[in-house]
């Protein structure tokens, strides 16, 4: 896994700069996407390296799938063949949401939760969490019903575990001393 990042980084950030520049991050942000969903799948991987398959032919292959593209999102899948790194797709692309968040102060948040949230109750607990970390947070959520009750939330390296679970796991700790 760790090499397979060092392989992508350079290419993340080469399309994160391009992408920057012509202030198109979201459009690359969403052909990346794409192209990590196509390079992922097993039959896609018999493809790649079925040496019969020239650079020009699995170029316009994962054109075909990935659907309309720019120019310039064409030369960089030809670029990730010719340089065979197709196969990281997947961490180009998290690699360039990470950029694409970094710059524009946006940070990843999981709510863990006892029970599902509804839409109201999510967006009235993003507003509360915002301020506190000083960012626009994109959200999941799961939900855990080991929680008992509460949510545990994880920005970055940072965790609020307002769970019940959480909570007697502190008094637990807190009566052996």
């Amino acid at each position: 896994m760790a090499e397979s990042i060092t392989l992508a980084r350079p290419y993340a950030e080469a399309a994160f700069e391009l992408a920057r520049d012509r202030n198109a991050l979201a459009a690359w942000q969403d052909v990346l996407a794409r192209l990590a969903a196509v390079a992922k799948d097993e039959r896609v991987h018999d493809v790649i390296n079925n040496p019969r398959v020239g650079p020009e032919q699995l170029t316009q292959f994962f054109v075909d799938l990935v659907g309309t593209i720019s120019e310039e999102q064409r030369n960089f899948v030809r670029t990730l063949v010719d340089n065979e790194r197709l196969v990281v797709l997947p961490e180009i692309y998290a690699l360039f949401v990470g950029l694409k968040n970094r710059h524009e102060g946006v940070k990843q948040a999981h709510i863990t939760s006892a029970f599902p949230l509804d839409e109201a109750t999510l967006k009235q607990l993003v507003a509360e969490l915002e301020p506190r970390f000083k960012c626009k947070l994109q959200t999941t959520v799961s939900v855990d019903p080991e929680l008992i009750g509460g949510v545990r939330i994880a920005v970055g390296d940072e965790v609020i575990d307002a769970s019940v679970r959480g909570k007697l796991a502190t008094m637990a700790a807190a009566l052996k001393v």
